[in-house]
């Protein structure tokens, strides 16, 4: 297992890392098989969404604050509640298919820390798993 210790700089933000992983990948040497990458943080998750252009991150971030407002009664003491929901709904955990020792995805995907409650030091656990003959 692969760990990516990674920092981050702002409340809300996504962090691409999409070439850490992908260098993880060229470095096995795995041909063909799974990248398995899992955010152990209950405020932090993971996604998969275009890279090209930042606005869509943005837009993503602002629907997500509609979805889950600061100012509801939330009861959890340490007054991160919105963060929890959202990693929630995004997920903690992704599977991304290796062919040819390359990630395989769409021309405009990329794959994200998604940071709801930082600035924090988070963890990314990847496992690479390598297929048979298809």
């Amino acid at each position: 297992m692969h760990q990516l210790s990674l920092e981050t700089s702002r409340k809300e933000e996504f962090l691409n890392i999409t070439g850490k992983i992908q260098a993880l990948v060229r470095a096995s040497g795995i041909r063909s098989g799974l990248a398995v990458i899992f955010c152990p943080h209950t405020t932090c998750g993971l996604t998969i969404n275009e890279q090209a252009d930042p606005d869509v991150r943005a837009d993503i971030l602002m629907a997500l604050r509609k979805i889950v407002p600061d100012n509801l009664p939330y009861t959890h003491a340490e007054g991160n509640s919105p963060a929890h929901i959202k990693t929630s709904l995004v997920g903690s955990s992704l599977m991304v298919m290796i062919e040819n020792g390359e990630l395989l995805l769409g021309t405009w995907q990329g794959i994200f820390l998604c940071e709801f409650d930082g600035p924090r030091n988070r963890q990314v656990w990847v496992r690479l798993l390598e297929s048979g003959k298809d």
